[in-house]
This record gives C-alpha cells, structure tokens and sequence, in this order.
C-alpha cells in the first residue's frame, strides 16, 4: 500500500540553504526560449537537480514575472540566474571559464544521449535551444559536444523543458 507524503514529510531544504549547498557542476544555457513557461519550467528543473545557474539569453524573458513564477514555483528565488543579449556571449564566457560546451541539438556527428557521461572533475554547459529553430548554428559552432536524445515517433524534437529534464536526470544520475 502506498500513501502520498505531504510537502512537510518530503524533507526539502530552504532557499537559503539550497544557495549555500553543493551545486552540480553543470550550468544550464536558454538560447532564445520564446515560453516564459518553459523558463520557469527549466528554474524548477534547475533547483531539483542542484544546477549552478542558468543563463538566460536573446529573447528570454527573466524574473521576475508571473507567468515564469507560474511554472518555476519559486524556483526563480533558488536558482541563481543572468541575462546575456547574445548567447555567443555565455557561450565565450563559459570557454574561458573552462567548462565544457555541450548543445543538445541534432547535428551531424552528434553523441547520443546513452552513450555520453560527464568525466569527473569537468564542468559542463549544457545549450537548450529555441522552441522552433534549437539551438543556433553559431553556438553549435562553438560547442564541444552536440548531445542528441534519441527519439522514435513521428515528431521531430521533444519541448525544451522536457529536453532539459531528460538530459540532467541522465547526465547526474550516472
């Protein structure tokens, strides 16, 4: 027999504690994400999977507005964020900084997400593209790796937000 646990039996840590605990070594790029909703999506993503930041870039809109809050729960307040107007921007930023640059878009050559698993001690960036056009060309130009999820129906690509909770669930699982 199963029993649902209330909120208070979950054991979840405040906003101030999740600010001042260990993150997982992966930041989170939105490249031009039209929905406000699946930018909150991703914030509350980020937060269950102790992400470092997620950066925000173009067109995306930031926090705080109601119709991002109504996705990310609050997750906005956890999650440290910044805006960039251009990805490539990020996407230097973070090379420099000595992460690992990794789109997940289809692209010839691209690894499939089975196949791949982060190398300890690495940092890694993970690019989430615009709902109709991905990620673009420029920044997968850039990019280290390009990770694919394999998919099998009649759809070409899966929404953003359940893109990046497919990707982060198999990246920091294994």
């Amino acid at each position: 027999m199963f029993r649902k646990l209330h909120n208070a039996e979950l054991g979840r840590i405040s906003v101030e504690e999740f600010k001042n605990s260990e993150k997982a070594p992966v930041v989170v790029i939105l490249d031009n994400v039209r929905s406000q909703h699946n930018i909150g999506s991703a914030f509350r993503t980020c937060d269950a999977f102790r992400v470092g930041k997620i950066f925000l870039c173009g067109i995306c809109a930031v926090p705080p507005t109601a119709e991002i809050h109504k996705s990310a729960l609050g997750a906005e307040f956890s999650v440290e964020w910044e805006y960039f107007t251009e990805t490539s921007e990020a996407v230097s930023r973070l090379k420099k900084e000595g992460y690992v640059l990794v789109s997940v878009e289809q692209a010839e050559n691209s690894t499939s997400l089975e196949q791949f698993c982060c190398e300890e001690g690495k940092k890694y960036a993970l690019i989430f593209g615009n709902e109709v056009h991905g990620v673009q060309q420029e920044v997968v130009d850039e990019s280290d790796i390009c990770l694919e999820i394999p998919q099998y129906g009649t759809k070409h690509s899966l929404n953003v937000s359940v893109s990046i909770g497919i990707v982060l669930w198999n990246l920091l699982m294994k």
